[in-house]
């Protein structure tokens, strides 16, 4: 195989992977290190990386609501594409993770690489205390006084005077 036909074989690619929520921000950058190193050690190029923070998940995962976001872009062939998502498999850390081909035969030398774009932000620390549900309320144990004001609809025990009920009746009339 010549470098000409490696080259020429380059596919663009985006991942997305999310970590855990309580993540701290040194094993996060361990784990953007590690994907960072696998694109470059299979001749890959990285175009963009951005982190999007910490987001509520559209399901539990792993019994977990929220998770850290990152996205990345990058220039690469099929075995960086299995490499990254064999090391996001090996990590206790990662949630989920996705990747999408983008375009297929991509010219390293057409794509424009900013050094800004290319830089993994790092992340705040997990709060303390985030407002979650407790255990308790989660498996419904505890009996929320909030929910049920507004699930019940409120009914008020209006008892009516004999003498204003025939009054209105006889107005009617």
């Amino acid at each position: 195989m010549t470098t000409e036909t490696a080259v020429a074989r380059l596919r663009e690619y985006e991942t997305i992977y999310v970590l855990r929520q309580d993540v701290d921000p040194d094993t996060a950058d361990k784990v953007a290190g590690r994907i960072a190193d696998v694109v470059v050690r299979e001749h890959g190029k990285l175009v963009k990386v951005e982190t999007w923070g910490r987001r509520r998940l559209a399901y539990d995962v792993a019994k977990q609501k929220r998770g850290v976001y990152f996205y990345l872009k990058y220039l690469g062939g099929g075995a960086a594409v299995t490499e990254i998502e064999r090391n996001l498999r090996m990590l206790d850390t990662v949630l989920k993770f996705q990747t999408v081909l983008l375009r297929t035969e991509v010219e390293p030398e057409s794509v424009t690489v900013d050094p800004e774009e290319i830089k993994f932000s790092r992340i705040e620390a997990a709060p303390e205390d985030d407002g979650d549900e407790s255990i308790e309320r989660s498996l419904g144990l505890v009996v929320d006084d909030s929910r049920e004001r507004y699930e019940r609809p409120v009914v008020e025990d209006v008892v009516a005077e004999p003498e204003a009920t025939e009054a209105a009746e006889t107005e009617e009339k």
